[in-house]
């Protein structure tokens, strides 16, 4: 089982990211999904909205089986303490009333440690990144003025839960457009009424759903219209992040931090 997977982990470490786009949109055509860029569903993924894309040539492993013998979980212990990232998942179906429900039990890393092991090995592989590429993989912490605590946020979602915010203290998405001048033709999508995502996003021809919050919970509905923000920020995200909340009131309470 084991080498099976690093053998698809070693053709996987191989693909460009063009590679990968041809064969997500050749899965999709072959299963009849919805039309849809492969390209934008890959980049809304890894979190990157435009310019060149370069994968790493790490890989992550996920093993599934009903069982696992001592060989295989010794090689597994030893693949991970060499830097791979390699887990071990037990699955075991059972019937119940005429259904099959599979019993999921993750055996490597322990559940109690692998939280901490994860994001030691996400803060390294960040770092690696970051020092290659030159993107900026920042994540955040964020609380927000009811206490409510946000972690790992990249900077489109901080900016998305700091214009959240001030929209509950009060404040008028045109204030927020003032507030941040350079956004203004792209920075909402809007439309009378309360609508749903899909019905806001067949307001906005040429635009793509996938680059902007249109999901129902993540509208905002603000004086009988709808609200649809873009997912689409660079470099000057902190910049309208500290407009923004330049024009909260004094109290509003928010708080946040780099975690990289």
């Amino acid at each position: 089982m084991e080498l099976q997977a690093l053998r698809y982990a070693a053709m996987v470490s191989t693909l460009t990211f063009e590679q990968a786009v041809d064969a997500h949109q050749k899965f999709r055509e072959s299963r009849g999904l919805l039309p849809a860029s492969a390209e934008i569903i890959i980049r809304e993924f890894l979190d990157i909205a435009d310019g060149p894309v370069a994968f790493s040539n790490k890989v992550r492993i996920i093993l599934a089986s009903a069982n696992f013998s001592k060989e295989i979980t010794s090689t597994v212990l030893w693949l991970n303490a060499q830097g791979l990232d390699v887990v071990c998942v037990k699955m075991r179906p059972h019937s119940f009333q005429g259904r099959v429900l599979l019993d999921i039990e993750q055996v490597i890393p322990l559940p109690e440690t692998a939280a901490f092991q994860i994001a030691i090995r996400e803060k390294l592989v960040a770092q690696e990144a970051l020092a290659t590429s030159g993107r900026d993989l920042t994540r955040y912490r964020l609380q927000t003025s009811q206490g409510e605590t946000f972690a790992n946020l990249p900077k489109r979602r901080l900016i998305y839960k700091i214009v959240a915010e001030a929209i509950k203290l009060g404040v008028k998405p045109i204030e927020i457009l003032d507030a941040v001048p350079w956004r203004q033709a792209n920075m909402f999508i809007s439309a009378p009424g309360r609508l749903s995502g899909v019905a806001l996003m067949a307001t906005a021809s040429g635009r793509s759903a996938a680059r902007y919050f249109c999901d129902d919970a993540e509208l905002f509905h603000v004086d009988d219209h709808t609200y649809s923000m873009s997912k689409q920020w660079g470099l000057r995200t902190e910049d309208a992040v500290k407009k923004i909340l330049d024009i909260l009131p004094t109290n509003h309470g928010l708080q946040y931090e780099s975690e990289v």
